[in-house]
């Protein structure tokens, strides 16, 4: 990661820095507001879209895993499930390692509801990434990587003092 900034000026600095700042507040907006209508149109809401999303990428969780996945408390995590559950998108199931435990999976099939809306996104974004290269790449995927992490942090930050 380089940090010569010796060809910008101070000033010139900053100026991309805050076009970053309000180009990376726009990213958000746009994937909420996406996320919601994908959520609008598979009859959930955008919570309960994205801790599917999370249960279909890591497999099997319990409600604590999915709390520390999402930072949500576990009795959102609890409601969230309820209602994944009664949609017919996952199941409860006895932890095969653990019998006392619960597990939340996904429901075989689950996401055939859900590959049709991404398919355009994921061309698209596919498209988009192959016109870098593989070092712009990796440098693109640290950041994201940071940002995604700040985040947690950050929603950890606001859980606690309110």
């Amino acid at each position: 990661m380089s940090s010569d900034h010796s060809s910008l000026t101070s000033s010139e600095l900053a100026s991309l820095q805050q076009a970053l700042l309000m180009e990376l507040r726009q990213t958000s907006t746009s994937a909420i507001m996406l996320h919601q209508v994908i959520s609008e149109t598979l009859g959930l809401n955008v919570t309960d879209h994205k801790c599917l999303d999370f249960i279909l990428r890591t497999g099997p969780v319990t409600a604590g895993q999915l709390a520390d996945l999402t930072g949500l408390t576990t009795g959102a995590v609890t409601n969230v499930i309820d209602r994944l559950e009664q949609a017919g998108y996952v199941i409860r199931d006895k932890d095969p390692n653990d019998r006392r435990r619960v597990v939340v999976k996904p429901v075989t099939g689950g996401s055939d509801h859900l590959s049709p809306l991404f398919q355009s996104i994921a061309h698209s974004t596919t498209q988009l990434i192959s016109q870098y290269k593989a070092e712009e790449i990796q440098l693109i995927l640290g950041f994201l990587r940071k940002c995604n992490e700040m985040s947690l942090q950050e929603m950890n930050k606001l859980k606690q003092n309110p």
